[in-house]
């Protein structure tokens, strides 16, 4: 990810933290088990996400996502898509340049094999990776 794609996400995890910092409403948080200190048993207790967990939450859990307004897209490129990347970003569409290579030669030139899409209160930011 990108330094912009970065500081999004820790807007939204500090969004987050500072919303459910006195919850326990077990959808927010993670549950983890702890020991109950009066009876010495083992209970379930609740915790805030961690910020790769947040991430991960976000990526994988469509409502929890929602719930806290950040989408976290990933997707492999398909050769056409690596090919039109390196047609715009490298070759500056020389019409002598090779633009139908395959994988191999694509991953040669470092060309990305997949975008990364976050959006945040409606703001929108891809990435190449």
């Amino acid at each position: 990810m990108n330094k912009e794609q970065q500081e999004l996400i820790d807007v939204a995890h500090k969004n987050y933290v500072d919303q459910t910092m006195f919850t326990s409403n077990p959808t927010w948080l993670k549950p983890i088990p702890c020991m109950d200190m009066s009876t010495g048993e083992e209970k379930i207790g609740a915790r805030q996400y961690m910020k790769e967990e947040f991430i991960n939450q976000c990526k994988t859990d469509p409502e929890f996502s929602e719930n806290w307004g950040l989408t976290i897209e990933e997707r492999e490129l398909s050769i056409d898509e690596r090919n039109k990347w390196f047609q715009i970003n490298l070759n500056g569409n020389n019409p002598l340049m090779k633009s139908d290579w395959k994988d191999y030669e694509l991953d040669q030139q470092n060309i990305p094999t997949k975008l990364i899409t976050i959006i945040y209160n409606d703001k929108t930011i891809e990435s190449y990776e």
